[in-house]
C-alpha cells in the first residue's frame, strides 16, 4: 500500500489511496515526533501556554551543555590512564601467571577501587603487602591483567578488548569486589548471548554466583535447546560443570511441563 506522505512514485488519481493512508515507518516516526513533543510540554510545564516545540532550541542547548560537561570530565580523569601507561610515579607490581613480566601500578588506584585491594594493601598491618612488595594473579594472563588494570584507571575497555577477556575479568571484578567492572562484563555478555556462548556465560555465572546472568543464559539455553546441546563444546562443558547439566536439564523439563499447562 502506498504512504501519502514518503511515496514518490506517481499514482493516477483513480488509484490515488485516502488522504490518511501511511506506511508504518511514517506512522512510528509520527509517534516519535509526537512523544517528544509531549516531553517538552512536560519539561516546561511552569511555561504556561508555551508551545512544546518553542521549547526544542532550549532542550538542545542543555543536552549540548550536558554533553560538554561530560566530555571535560572524561578529560580530566584521564589523566589516570596516562599515569599508568607512562609509569609515572609507579610503587607497586602486579605479576601475572605464567611467569610472565609484572606490571607496575599505584597503590592508592587499586586500593580506591576494591575493598580487597585496600585490604592487601593495608601498610599499617605488617602482614600485609608492604609497598616494596609484588602481589600476584596467578589465575590472569598478562593481557588479562592489562586490561584489568586498564579498567581500573578509566572505567572501560575497547569493544575488542572487552570481547576477548570478558569471562576472565567477570571472575575477577567478582573476586576482588569490583562491582562496577562486574556490572560492565554482565551487560556484555546479556547482549552478545548466542548459541556460541551461552555455556560460557553460564558457567561465569555459576562462579560469580550471578542469579540475573544464570537465569538469562539458562532461559536462552532452554529455547536454543538443540543448538546448544548438540554444540561441539557442550560434552566438554558437562563433563566439567555436571551439576550445571542437570541445572538445564531441569529448566528444560520445567519449560516444556509449564507450556502443556
Amino acid at each position: 500500500m502506498d504512504c501519502v506522505i514518503c511515496c514518490t512514485t506517481p499514482i493516477l488519481p483513480i488509484l490515488k489511496p485516502p488522504r490518511n493512508t501511511i506506511c508504518a515507518a511514517c506512522y512510528e516516526g509520527a509517534r516519535t515526533v509526537i512523544a517528544l513533543m509531549d516531553n517538552l510540554a512536560i519539561d516546561s510545564s511552569d511555561e504556561k501556554g508555551v508551545a512544546p516545540l518553542a521549547n526544542l532550541p532550549k532542550w538542545m542547548i542543555n543536552m549540548k551543555e550536558i554533553e560538554e560537561e561530560l566530555n571535560e570530565k572524561i578529560s580530566f580523569l584521564s589523566g589516570f590512564i596516562s599515569l599508568f601507561r607512562q609509569q609515572i610515579l609507579t610503587d607497586i607490581k602486579l605479576k601475572p601467571g605464567n611467569d610472565e613480566p609484572p606490571i607496575p601500578a599505584h597503590r592508592a588506584l587499586l586500593a580506591s577501587r576494591s575493598e580487597i585491594f585496600k585490604n592487601m594493601l593495608d601498610s599499617d598491618d605488617a602482614c600485609k603487602t608492604p609497598a616494596s612488595d609484588t602481589i600476584s594473579f596467578q589465575e590472569l594472563s598478562h593481557e588479562e591483567l592489562e586490561c584489568l588494570l586498564e579498567f581500573l584507571y578509566c572505567g572501560s575497555l575497547t569493544t575488542e578488548k572487552i570481547e576477548r577477556h570478558v569471562y576472565s575479568l567477570a571472575i575477577a571484578a567478582d573476586k576482588y569486589e569490583i562491582p562496577y567492572l562486574l556490572k560492565f562484563c554482565e551487560r556484555r555478555m546479556l547482549t552478545s548471548l548466542d548459541s556460541s556462548n551461552a555455556l560460557d556465560v553460564l558457567e561465569v555465572s555459576d562462579v560469580c554466583s550471578n542469579t540475573t546472568l544464570k537465569e538469562s543464559a539458562l532461559s536462552f539455553i532452554v529455547k536454543n535447546m538443540e543448538d546448544v546441546v548438540f554444540s561441539h563444546k557442550y560434552d566438554a562443558f558437562a563433563s566439567k560443570n555436571p551439576h550445571l547439566g542437570l541445572e538445564i536439564t531441569r529448566a528444560y523439563f520445567i519449560d516444556s511441563k509449564s507450556r502443556r499447562n
